[in-house]
Order: structure tokens, then sequence, then C-alpha cells
């Protein structure tokens, strides 16, 4: 298939374009209630973090106070934007538990998950569907997706199996013992809810189906194959033909959710890498529907148009958020538009009926690969227009290093050595990933005005270093030696020592921390973002347990009868570029807060968001901090965004980045604030749980509003 054909239309048919496009008018006219709610994930389908609520304004912002405070029973990072629905505020805590409360009062009305096997996660909340007096809320607790009863919260046991169905259930049979979760809450479409997924990123990982449900009976209606099978357009962009059924190659799923146009009738949905992440000399191609914007018909999953945003992708590199739907004018026409922020820093638009882009999008050779097997991508795709919304490395000079830094020598030889190219290949050499693995545009996505146009972002700027080992696994090494190598090392490095400052703990010691069983459960299952490995078999796991509580003797052979198991590379693991005290080692500003008119492409404003706290006590300016977490935007002129690791909450004028007012937060959130109304007064809802970025762990729902 070609790059042309990737970035039109490819298989929709003159049919369906005519069809979709008599819904153009009635997209972009704006329903006036449409925007009072947020009954759905991110403020609506749409996903545009958008309010037209106007009690709060910028003149009496800064009279908000804490309106109520609710204790979730387990504290943890809580990345969940809550949701309203009948004055019923709905959320899910760090153990996975499903709350709801009054949103007028924060007092709870219902729990649901104490008699499961809870662990400590990460979701982003809960859909809503309603059919008359059936009203029910859907949310994820491992593969198992729940329907409960929304004013009751029991479980709806009309629902495939007693109130829950396996998302498994829905992939193929090969995927039945492999690692399936989903943090992000499914988008409902009349009485479909589809799925976001999220699989390993390793050799062996499930295919990243697309998969709708009937909400109200549980069963498979459609999926659509992101790894086509053969016959399938798409399928001739994999060397292997027989790539969808590989027990190597997987994944090309969508995990960070997708978006709606309810009255087109058409989801978009961005996907992730194909597995493994950061080596391809098994799955050669440009591999679609990975890292693809893919344009579905919401109620068949037939597929309307498509763009690729990386290809072959090795950098993991998938787009990290839900799209905007948006109204964007040009000339004087209202063109109904989908925008798509990525990890890389760029905006992607599109006409999102046809597919066409309404800026030019320019295909650019980027550097071959040295790794033996390995075959990269000639060129890959580059937004003429916006301009990208954070550094990129091979802009990065010796005068980039920051000033703050006290082993600057260090930093140099490790700046001089790293290969700082766009899209230079994973190597044994370093490779200088800025923007990093996270992005700058990260799960909390981007908020809009979906009538004028504007796009306003948060950004990461931290440098990470990408680099591969050869794979050495062989016969030689003790059993739980060899698990480890094979399942944990790229994380918690080959010392178990682990890297703190990039999210990854030590395990040197364990035992002295944990029992046996919650490490086996946490091995199995995952934990926060660790994904689990619920294929280990019994005797692997047995090992692996011996090996981390340090009981483990003797190697499986001797070395005289060494075979190397597989020769192919390994990624060395997630080592941010960070200065001795921990800070990152390029130069301010470390986060940063944009307002983008995508009807010109051109920056409204950018500031540095966020402090660092340990520099500001010293008295140098404001520098910016590592943020995950999206904002609020309202039509009379406000911006709300917590997500900073300095634990603030702030409202910004969304006209001119103007700081108007903020609030030290219990603890930091991670999370996407949500506006709602309950009898005559606003409120602001945000979870607080901490812990991400070495923070300290909470466990509060917040609502502020006016006295």
């Amino acid at each position: 298939m070609s790059l042309k054909t990737t970035k039109l239309l490819s298989i929709l048919s003159i049919a369906a374009i005519c069809l979709v496009s008599c819904k153009l008018d009635s997209t972009t006219k704006t329903d006036p209630k449409k925007y009072k709610t947020w009954s759905s994930y991110l403020g609506g389908p749409d996903r545009n973090h958008y309010s037209t609520l106007s009690q709060i304004t910028l003149d009496n912002v800064t009279q908000l106070k804490v309106a109520w405070s609710y204790s979730a029973p387990d504290s943890g990072q809580m990345q969940m934007n809550p949701i309203v629905a009948d004055t019923i505020l709905y959320g899910v805590t760090a153990a996975l538990r499903a709350v709801a409360l009054y949103a007028g009062t924060g007092k709870e009305i219902w729990r649901f998950g104490d008699s499961l096997n809870l662990t400590n996660s990460t979701s982003r909340g809960v859909a809503f569907w309603a059919k008359n007096d059936d009203k029910r809320i859907l949310f994820t607790q491992g593969p198992k997706l729940f329907a409960l009863n929304a004013i009751t919260g029991m479980p709806i046991t009309s629902f495939g199996e007693n109130g829950k169905i396996d998302l498994r259930s829905g992939l193929p049979t090969s995927a039945k013992n492999k690692f399936v979760v989903s943090n992000t809450p499914g988008t409902i479409y009349r009485d479909l809810i589809v799925m976001p997924i999220r699989l390993s990123e390793d050799s062996g990982a499930a295919p990243g189906d697309i998969m709708a449900f009937n909400v109200i009976t549980g069963q498979l209606e459609w999926s659509f194959h992101t790894i086509p099978y053969p016959g399938e357009p798409g399928n001739e962009t994999w060397e292997n033909p027989d790539s969808y059924k590989s027990e190597i190659v997987g994944a090309a799923n969508n995990w960070a959710g997708m978006a709606l146009d309810e009255k087109a009738g058409i989801l978009y949905v961005p996907t992730g890498s194909a597995a493994p992440d950061f080596y391809g000399g098994d799955r050669k191609g440009s591999n679609l529907y990975a890292n693809t914007l893919l344009a579905l018909d919401a109620q068949t999953g037939k597929l309307l148009w498509h763009y690729q945003f990386t290809h072959h992708d090795l950098w993991d590199r998938d787009p990290p958020a839900p799209p905007n739907l948006l109204t964007i004018t040009r000339a004087g026409k209202k063109i109904p538009a989908v925008a798509q922020v990525t990890k890389q820093g760029y905006v992607f638009l599109f006409n999102r009926i046809t597919g066409e882009p309404l800026f030019d999008i320019e295909e650019i050779p980027v550097p071959p690969s040295s790794l033996e097997g390995e075959k990269t991508w000639a060129t890959q795709p580059f937004p003429t227009k916006p301009r990208p919304f954070a550094r990129q490395s091979n802009l990065l000079t010796e005068k980039d290093l920051s000033p703050y830094a006290q082993n600057k020598e260090e930093l140099l030889a490790k700046f001089n050595e790293a290969d700082k190219r766009i899209y230079a290949p994973p190597s044994l050499d370093p490779v200088l990933l800025l923007p990093g693995y996270d992005g700058a545009a990260e799960w909390g996505g981007a908020a809009a005005d979906p009538e004028d146009g504007i796009l306003y972002v948060n950004s990461n700027e931290m440098g990470w270093f990408l680099q591969m080992d050869k794979d050495t696994l062989n016969t030689s090494m003790a059993p739980g030696e060899y698990a480890y190598n094979q399942y944990c090392v790229v994380c918690h490095q080959q010392d178990r020592k682990g890297n703190v400052a990039s999210g990854y703990p030590s395990l040197l010691n364990l035992k002295s921390t944990y029992n046996k069983e919650t490490v086996i459960q946490t091995i199995k299952k995952g934990k926060g973002m660790m994904t689990g490995f619920p294929q280990i078999e019994k005797t692997e796991i047995e090992a692996l347990i011996q090996f981390l509580f340090e009981e483990e003797v003797g190697p499986m052979v001797t070395e005289n009868d060494t075979k190397p198991v597989k020769t192919t590379y390994k990624h060395r693991g997630y080592k941010k570029f960070l200065d001795s005290n921990g800070l990152p080692a390029i130069s301010p500003p470390w986060g940063t807060l944009h307002a983008i008119g995508l009807n010109s492409g051109d920056y409204l404003w950018s500031i540095p968001f966020g402090e660092t706290l340990s520099l500001k006590e010293q008295g140098y300016p404001q520098t910016g901090s590592e943020n995950y977490g999206g904002a609020i935007v309202t039509e009379n002129g406000l911006l709300f965004i917590g997500a900073t690791k300095d634990g603030y909450f702030r409202a910004f004028n969304k006209t001119n980045g103007k700081l108007l007012w903020e609030y030290k937060l219990p603890a930091a959130a991670f999370a996407t604030p949500a506006m709602y109304e309950v009898n005559g007064k606003q409120y602001i809802a945000i979870a607080c749980g901490g812990e991400k970025l070495g923070t300290e762990k909470g466990n509060k729902i917040l609502a502020f509003s006016l006295e």
C-alpha cells in the first residue's frame, strides 16, 4: 500500500463519502446544551474538555474554595476523570474500586469492588449509559468489564456472566492467557461500548483488535483487526502476511481512548505501536494499522479512512490521547476537523469526514538501522503546521544543557555521545530521545474550543535515552535468573537496582518489604503502569520468586552445555537524562502549556507550566515541571489544570495564558478535572492521588466552587 494511500481515503467508497458528507452541516452546529454536563470521559464524546458553564468567571475565579472532599479507601495514583450524571459523580480509586458520590456534597452513595481481588493500578474512569430507567456504569478491573446499576452499584446479572465479561473473549483464542486490561473508559455509541485495551509491549503480546460490545448483553458486536488478516486491506504492509497470528508480533492496540462524532456516526481511534516495541526485525514493513488514526463506522466497525503517524515504529511513538473533534474556519468556510496530538509534539489535523490533511504533511527521509535483521522505514511524516509544541532533539546544542546542573562535564560527555537525529533508530549506541518516551503530549490529552478551532495542550520536556543490547539469554542461567532476564530486566536492570528517578523501583531486598504471594500477584496482574505476565508457567514463576528472594542456586546446565536461545536485540531500559540532583539535564522549561490556533496553525501563546520547588526556594525563575493530566477550558475564558509534579491546581486566562489562581492540593493531581452543575451551583472536581514521579501518595477527590 503506498504512502499516498495511507494519507488519504484508501478503501472509502464513493457512496460512503456521499452518505457521510450529507451529515457535514449538522456536525458543524453546536448544541447549546452539549457542553453543560460532564457525563462522558473528558467532558463528551468529542473529548474536548470543554464547558459552557459560566458561574465561575475571570473576575471571581480567585474566590474558589473547597466545597467538599472525599477520602477513598485506598491511596495512590488516580488518573481518573470523574463523570457526573443525574447529580451523581462516578469515579475509580487507586485500587480500582468504582465509587458513586453525591456530586454536591461528596457523600458516598455506593462503592463496588471491595469483594474483588484488588491491586493498585491505573484507571481513567468509567462510562455511563442510559435508556429510559435502565442506567448503567461500565468500568474495568483487570481484563473484566463490569456493568453496574448506576443507582445501586449492583452488577447487572443479564450482562455477560453475572454482570461482567472478559475482554479477551473478543480476541482470538491465542490471547486467552495473555495480558489484557483496560485503563481508559470505553466509548458509548447507541447500545455499543467500544473498548480501549492495554497489552504487553514485548514479544508475544496479544493483537490489538478494536472491539465493540453490546451494552445490554455483553456480546461482541464487531471487531476491527489492527493487524490485518490475509485478504484484508493493509495486510500487504507486513512482510509476513501471517503476522496477525504470530506468537511474536502483536499489539497495535488503542489504549488511550477514542473520540466519537455522534451525528455522523464516525469513531476516531488512535492505535499504538506494534509489539515488540523497539526491535522490528520480526515485523518488517510499514505495519498498518499500528500508530494510525482510524475513522470507523461506529455501528459496524467498517474502515472509512486512516492515516499512519509513524511507519514501522521503533520508538514507542503511539498516539497518547484521544483526538479532539472541532470545527475550523478556512476562507470563511466551516470545516469539521479532527486533531491528534502526539508524543513527538506534533499536531496532525484532518477533515474528519474525508480524511484530507488540513495542513500539508511531508514524508521526509530518516536514518537507516544498523542492527542486524532490522529494516527501518525510509521516511516519516512531518506536518508543516503547526510547528512542534516541544523541543526536538536535533535542534539541541551544548548550550541547551541545564544551567542548574553541578555535573556539567559528565552530562556534556553523555550529550555528545548520543545520536540526536530525529527518528534516529535504536542501536547499540545511545540515542537521545526528545521528546521522550512519555511525550510531549501524554494521556491527559488536549482541550479545545470546539467552534473557535483552538487547541490547548500541556507538554513534557524530558529527555530519555534509547539504547539496545544484544539479547544474550542462554540456558547456562539458573531458571529464575533466566526468567528475570526474559521478563524483568528491561525496567529493573541487570543489577535489580531499577531506576527510581525514571519510575522503576529497585527489587533488591524484596523479601524485607513484600511477601511472596503479593509479588506473585503483581507479576501476574501488573501494577500501576507495569504490565502483567499471566502467561508465565507455574514453574517459571516459582523459579523467578526464588531468584527475587535470593533463594536460587545453580544453573540449569553446565557452562559446557550453553546454547543460545535466540540472537536478537533487547531494549536496555527506560533512563531519563538527569543531572546529579535528579533534575532534567536539559535547560528549562521542563513543562509547557500552549494555545494553538488551528485555523491558521499559529500559536496564540506558550508559557512554562509548573514549578520545580527545590529551585523556586533558591530564587530561580519558573522552570516548568513534568506533568500528566489534561486541562478544562471554558467558553467564558478560563483554563483549569492540575497535572504538575509540584502538586498545584491552577486557573489561567485562556486568551493570554496569564495565571489567575492556584491552590496547593493534598497530593499531586495526575488527572484531568471535571466541571459540572448541581442545584444551580458550578463545581470543579479533581482526583488527587499523587505517587507518580516520586510524589507523596494521596486518596482525595476534591471539588471546588464559589462560596
